[in-house]
This record gives structure tokens, C-alpha cells and sequence, in this order.
């Protein structure tokens, strides 16, 4: 810790926004992943976008790193500070700041959560509706938007990064910038005609900049809604009966998720062994309609399209709704309204979690379920997959999840060593990982487009002269 630093973060922001006590950084130190920790130097909690200006400036000044961060529920440490800095927690930053209910957009700060777009609706715009991941609910929206995530309206309307109509920007040298529509009105509603500036804040994961408003879409919210789920017993059976339903455009949402999800559902801690008689694959659905005979077609539909399925030998089990599911195990009221918060995943006992997560070609989307589950089995870990298709199945959603001990360096070593393994087979499929940590990006540049390369580097020099933007990441 230089002094004079942090004595000029007190002076031009007041010292109960500055610290530089160690129990308060340490808690900024790592996430939940196996990756390495290491501490940062400062934290500031800002409070305005005047805030993050005298942050960047003092960085830039003093060639120090700065990190945004809003939760801490990252998983490809990407808020793990590469060699100390700055932490900037913008989590104060929760307004959300517009809802045009005709254009259907919001207009968001960093620090607002799924949670809050959900209540906020739900309270004062009940005619619209929006994406939640399956993450917990106090996730920043920004942030998820920004990294590419996913949500359960991804399968009509893709990655959420696709969602944004435009932002405003700090850069490290202190301009500000807006892009889309909002770049030359008050109107935030669409990216086009304007030649479109946001992607050079997409994916760069804070390197070109700090994003501190988003215009992100809104969709209408139909009456009527039914979630069903559907048990299957092999791989090609339950991703044959996905790629139909996709195709043919009845639903709102479809996932995958392998056996271990539903046996941790009923407080197995880590289920390793499945008997051959257990579904391997539980499919999820959700279906809307403004009109109840709607519904009801979708849902006929649905029960034809399974009835085929199984006269041409499919083993697969009648659908049945949440609340069926719910009166069996009332755990299961977790995945009665999104978002949720998955205590079985975040609260097992060990604190890690991690993943393998991507995105990739339909085509090979069943080779890379059966062998990232059987890598995970030969590690010893239950195989924990969920799966799904995107933009009405233009590309495909493939993600291992395990559970690790963080307090046993022998156990990270081998979560470390498995995902490695599962990089290098979805790699060489086609998929590539998203929310990348750095070691995945060593892992790119190999095969990387030269000019690629080139003009990403380009573009981060120009973004980010000095280098203090959450140096480490896309570190080409």
C-alpha cells in the first residue's frame, strides 16, 4: 500500500469510502473458484458516477490497477485483483433509473440486482417481464449482461449481452462515453442504425472501460404460465426430444440438467452413483400464452410430440408441472419462480464452486454432454451438467459444475486439473468458454485469429493507454 495514494482516495472521496483495513480487503481477495487469491490494496465503495471519475483519475495519475466489482459471485475470477489496486465496489450504485414501458426497456446502474428488477416490476410494471439466470438473486444485472450470461428467456432471445440497447462509460482516461440510440437521444431503446460502440464493452470483462448505465430489453409478461419437467434415461433420447421441441418453437425456455441436480434436490450431498433405473437427464420447460387455449394447444402439442417419441422407442416419462413436483418435495419450490437462490449449490459445506461454462455448435452438443459427464465421474466428482439451447437453437449452452472444498489444497489441485480437462474437450469440439478466467485465454490464443488478436490488443491500448483497467484479463 503506497500512502500517498490512499491519503489522496481520502481526500477526494472522504474516508468512509476509503479503506485499507485487511480484514475488510481480504474479503476481495478471491471467489469461490479454485483459482489463486491475492489481494488488493484499496477499497473504495462509490457512491456516484463523480466517484468512479476521481478513482480513474488517481489511478491513471499513479498507474494503479482499478477492479470493479458489484457481488462477488463471479465464477472465472474475474475480480480477483492480478497484482493489487483498487478495488471499486459498486454495488451502492442500485438505481434503476428508467423503465419505458412502451419501448420496454430499463435503464440500469451496476449495483442493481436480479432481485430488485423482479420486485421492481412485479410492483409497478406488471405487464413486463425479464430474464433471470439461475443465480442468486442479489447477482448484479449489469454485470451478467456485460460478461454474456444467460437467463430463461435466453432460448428465444440469446445471451443477455445480445439484450443491451446501448450504456455510458467511464474510460481510464477519463472521458465518458454513450453508445447506442442513447448516444444521441434520451430514448435508450434500440443499438441501431448507429454503428454499434457497446461490444467494445461486452466480454472485455472491465479492460476497456467501467460501465455505469445499461439500456437493457424488456419482454411482455403473458397470463398464463405452466413449467413442466420430463424424465429421460440417455443423452441422445433427451437431447433428440430438446432439439424437436426447439425446433418447432412452443416454449419459452428448455434446459438439460443431469441426475446429480435432482438427487442434491432431495439433500443427497454428493450423489456420485446413479442406479440405472434413475432418469439420467431431467429436461425443463416453460411455456406462456396471453390466452389459456393457447396454452392448452402448446401443451397437447408437447404431449404428441413425446407420445412419438416414445412409439419410436425413446424411454421417456409423461411431463409432469412444478406443483406435482412441489407436493413430492417442497424443496422443489425453488424452481417455482426465478430468480432463486440454490442453496444446495452455494451452502454444501466446502465453499468452492466452479465451472467449465460454453457456448458452442448444436451439432456437437451430445458428444460434449456424455464426455464432459464421464471426465467427471473418472475424476470423482458428481457429474453436474446443465444444458441449453440458445436463439432458437443457433448455438447451444454446455456447463459443468463442481463442488470442491476450498480448505484442502489437494482437492483444488484435482478440480484444477478437471477443468483443464473439460476446457480442452469442449475446445476441441467448438464451444468456447465465456465469463473466461485468464489461464482459459492461454488456452485461445494458440488457435486465436492472428489479426484477432491484433486488433483486440488495438483496441484495449486504445481504450486503456495506461494499462490500469483489471489488468490480467484477455491478457493477449
Amino acid at each position: 500500500m503506497d500512502q500517498s495514494i490512499y491519503q489522496k482516495l481520502v481526500q477526494k472521496l472522504g474516508a468512509h469510502k476509503v479503506s485499507v483495513n485487511r480484514q475488510n480487503l481480504d474479503d476481495y481477495r478471491d471467489d469461490m473458484t479454485e483459482l489463486p487469491a491475492h489481494s488488493p490494496d484499496y477499497l473504495v465503495t462509490a457512491y456516484s458516477k463523480a466517484d468512479i471519475l476521481s478513482v480513474v483519475e488517481l489511478g491513471r495519475e499513479h498507474n494503479c490497477p482499478i477492479i470493479p466489482v458489484v457481488a462477488k459471485t463471479n465464477t472465472g475470477g474475474l475480480t480477483i485483483p492480478s497484482r493489487g489496486g483498487i478495488i471499486l465496489d459498486l454495488k451502492a450504485l442500485n438505481r434503476i433509473l428508467e423503465v419505458n414501458e412502451t419501448d420496454q426497456y430499463m435503464r440500469i446502474e451496476p449495483g442493481v440486482t436480479f432481485g430488485q428488477v423482479k420486485e421492481h416490476l412485479d410492483a409497478f410494471y406488471p405487464s413486463l417481464r425479464f430474464g433471470y439466470p439461475l443465480s442468486p438473486p442479489y447477482t448484479s444485472v449489469l454485470a451478467n449482461c456485460l460478461l454474456d450470461g444467460l437467463g430463461n428467456l435466453s432460448l428465444k432471445h440469446g445471451p443477455m449481452g445480445d439484450w443491451i440497447n446501448g450504456l455510458e462509460a467511464v474510460l481510464s482516461t477519463g472521458d465518458i462515453i454513450k453508445t447506442g440510440s442513447g448516444a444521441y437521444s434520451g430514448n435508450w431503446s434500440a443499438t441501431t442504425p448507429l454503428p454499434d460502440l457497446t461490444a467494445l464493452f461486452t466480454n472485455f470483462q472491465s479492460t476497456t472501460g467501467i460501465v455505469t448505465e445499461l439500456s437493457v430489453e424488456l419482454y411482455p409478461k403473458l397470463k398464463h404460465r405452466k413449467r413442466l419437467f420430463i424424465l429421460t434415461y440417455s443423452v441422445a433420447e433427451a437431447y433428440g426430444l430438446i432439439r424437436t421441441l426447439t425446433r418447432v418453437g412452443l416454449c419459452d425456455d428448455i434446459a438439460g440438467l443431469s441426475w446429480p441436480l435432482s438427487k442434491m434436490l432431495f439433500d443427497v450431498k454428493y450423489p456420485r452413483h446413479r442406479d440405472p433405473e434413475e432418469p439420467l437427464i431431467i429436461i425443463y420447460l416453460d411455456l406462456s400464452s396471453d390466452y389459456e387455449k393457447e396454452l392448452s394447444l402448446k401443451l397437447e402439442l408437447i404431449d404428441d410430440i413425446i407420445s412419438e417419441a416414445r412409439q419410436n422407442g425413446s424411454h421417456i416419462e409423461e411431463p409432469f408441472d412444478i406443483e406435482t413436483l412441489i407436493q413430492i418435495n417442497p424443496a422443489f419450490q425453488k424452481f417455482s419462480e426465478l430468480p432463486t437462490t440454490l442453496d444446495f449449490l452455494l451452502e454444501h459445506g466446502g465453499g468452492g464452486l466452479t465451472w467449465i461454462g460454453t457456448y458452442g455448435p448444436w451439432s456437437q452438443w451430445e458428444k460434449g454432454i456424455a464426455e464432459g459427464m464421464k471426465i467427471m465421474e473418472e475424476a470423482g466428482f458428481p457429474p453436474i451438467m446443465v444444458s441449453r439451447p440458445m436463439r432458437n437453437g443457433h448455438f447451444v449452452v454446455l456447463r459443468f459444475i463442481t463442488l470442491f472444498d476450498k480448505g484442502n489444497p489437494a482437492e483444488v489441485q484435482k478440480v484444477s486439473e478437471l477443468n483443464q480437462r473439460l476446457c480442452r474437450m469442449t475446445l476441441n469440439l467448438g464451444f468456447i468458454p465465456y465469463k473466461t478466467p485468464g489461464w482459459i485465454i492461454d488456452e485461445l490464443k494458440p488457435d486465436l485469429d492472428p489479426g484477432y488478436q491484433k486488433y483486440l490488443k488495438l483496441i484495449q491500448k486504445l481504450m486503456d493507454p495506461s494499462g490500469i483497467m483489471n489488468p490480467g484479463r484477455w491478457n493477449l
